[in-house]
């Protein structure tokens, strides 16, 4: 039986001129090798396109499929992140319970039991922010980086540990 699919399309401003920094410069060669991408932050103007297509229940559950597919294919948890594809660490994370932002792919979101998190994956490292407003008793916002030449299993074990 078919279903209604909606689907929405944003189309992003021009560049603001100046662009909030989520996490300060690492450093000024690190800023030299790579330029700011201030589209990536810009915001989204008021003109939306919708697009309706109708969808049968098989392309429904192919997306399941998809994710279990990609789970599949990821290295050993001891090879180190950066030899994963973008699929399979968009697969793991779901797997951990995260849910991507619709407004950045980049970004992240896990709420636990005792703490709630923003995973920020960056050009270099990774990146994970524990909000003070979520459940448990933080004082203030704990952040933590990440190289994607540490391995799955030490990161993924870093990043459940919690604050």
């Amino acid at each position: 039986m078919p279903t209604m699919s909606t689907f929405r399309f944003s189309i992003l401003a021009p560049p603001p001129l100046s662009v909030p920094r989520l996490f300060p410069p690492r450093s000024p060669s690190v800023s030299r090798k790579f330029p700011p991408c201030p589209h990536l932050f810009s915001s989204v103007s008021s003109s939306r396109r919708t697009l309706f297509r109708s969808k049968s229940s098989e392309e429904e559950s192919g997306v399941s499929e998809a994710e279990d597919e990609w789970l599949q294919k990821l290295p050993e948890k001891k090879k180190a992140l950066y030899s994963h594809s973008l699929p399979c660490v968009e697969a793991w994370l779901k797997s951990l319970g995260f849910h991507q932002s619709r407004d950045d792919r980049a970004v992240w979101f896990v709420e636990n039991p005792d703490w709630r998190a923003q995973l920020s994956l960056d050009v270099t490292d990774l990146y994970i922010r524990y909000l003070k407003n979520g459940p448990g008793n933080l004082e203030k916002d704990v952040e933590r980086r990440f190289s994607y030449a540490l391995s799955r299993e030490d990161i993924e074990n870093a990043i459940l540990g919690g604050p």
